[in-house]
C-alpha cells in the first residue's frame, strides 16, 4: 500500500500511545462526535456510509488545529489543489489456494461458495475481500460472530447434494424416445441423485446436461431393477448420443441378390456334438 499511494509510513512501538498522543486525542474526539447519535444499521455497507457522510459534514464544524480561524473544509480546498492526484484504487485481499469439491463448492470459515462446474474437482485461487470473495465467480462474503453456527451454501445450483430440493420430474420437459418415469420424485432418486452427482466421473457427465434431465435419467434408471451408478452413465450416454440417420437406399447395382438370413441355429450344426445332452 505505501508503494501504491506513494507514502511514507512511521510505526510507533507497540503499546506506547504517548508516542502519537495528538493522535490518540483526534481519535478520541472523532468518536465523541461521531458515535454521539449513532443509529442502527441493516449491513456494515450503510454503516460505513453514514460514517463518511457525516465525517464530511462535521468539516464544515471542526475548526483546523493549526489554523482555528478556518475549518477543516477551507483548509482543504486551499491544499487540495497542490495535492497528487491518486492512483487507481489499491487492490487489498488474502490469497488462498482451495481444491473444488466434486459438488462445485468451496469451504471458506465453514461456509460454502459456488463455483462452476467445468472447475469441479480442480484447484482455484480464492481472493478474499471485506464483503466479497472472488474465485472465479464473486460472491458476498457470509460474515457471522457465533462460533456455534451451521455452515451455509450460497450460490450454488440446487442439487440434492447441496442439501436443496430437488425439482419434480413432472415439470421437466420430456427427451424423445424415453417415456414419462411412472413414480414421482422419490426418496430413492434424491439417493441416487447424490451418488452421482458426488462421483467426480459421473459429475462431469453431469456438469454437460441439466439438472433436471440428469433427475429424470435417475427416476428412469430406478423403474428398472439393480440401479447403479454405472446404470444411470449408461442412460445418461444414450440421451448425449444424436439421433440415429435414416436409413440408406442402396443402388440397385449394390443389392445382393441372396439377402443374408440372421440364424444362429446354424452355429450349433457347426459343434457337431450336442454337448447339452
Amino acid at each position: 500500500m505505501v508503494s501504491h499511494y506513494l507514502f511514507e509510513a512511521t510505526f510507533c512501538n507497540s503499546a506506547s500511545g504517548w508516542e502519537k498522543g495528538q493522535g490518540e486525542k483526534n481519535v478520541q474526539d472523532a468518536r465523541r462526535r461521531v458515535w454521539h447519535n449513532v443509529l442502527a444499521f441493516a449491513s456494515l455497507g450503510a454503516l460505513n456510509e453514514w460514517i463518511e457522510q457525516h465525517c464530511l459534514a462535521l468539516w464544515h464544524e471542526v475548526q483546523h488545529s493549526d489554523d482555528k480561524t478556518r475549518t477543516i473544509v477551507e483548509v482543504w480546498a486551499e491544499e487540495r489543489p497542490h495535492l497528487m492526484p491518486l492512483p487507481s484504487p489499491f487492490d487489498g485481499f488474502v490469497e488462498h489456494t482451495k481444491r473444488v469439491s466434486p459438488t462445485c463448492l468451496i469451504n471458506f470459515e465453514r461456509d460454502r461458495y459456488s463455483v462452476p462446474s467445468p472447475y469441479a474437482n480442480r484447484p482455484v485461487s480464492l481472493r478474499v475481500y471485506a464483503e466479497r470473495l472472488v474465485i472465479v465467480a464473486e460472491h458476498a462474503r457470509l460474515l457471522a460472530q457465533a462460533h456455534d453456527r451451521t455452515g451455509r451454501t450460497t450460490g450454488a445450483t440446487t442439487w440434492p447434494a447441496c442439501n436443496a430440493s430437488p425439482v419434480p420430474c413432472a415439470t421437466v420437459p420430456r427427451l424423445p424416445n424415453y417415456p414419462t418415469p411412472s413414480n414421482g420424485c422419490s426418496p430413492s432418486c434424491s439417493s441416487a441423485l447424490v451418488a452421482i452427482t458426488r462421483w467426480p466421473r459421473s459429475w462431469r457427465w453431469c456438469c454437460i446436461m441439466t439438472m433436471q434431465t440428469v433427475l429424470c435419467t435417475v427416476e428412469l434408471a430406478l423403474e428398472s431393477d439393480g440401479v447403479s451408478k454405472q446404470h444411470v452413465l449408461n442412460v445418461l450416454a444414450r440421451l448425449l448420443e444424436p439421433a440415429l440417420p435414416s436409413p440408406v437406399e442402396a443402388p440397385a447395382h449394390l443389392r445382393l441378390s441372396d439377402e443374408p438370413i440372421a440364424n444362429v441355429n446354424r452355429y450349433d450344426a457347426l459343434r457337431g456334438v450336442d454337448h447339452a445332452s
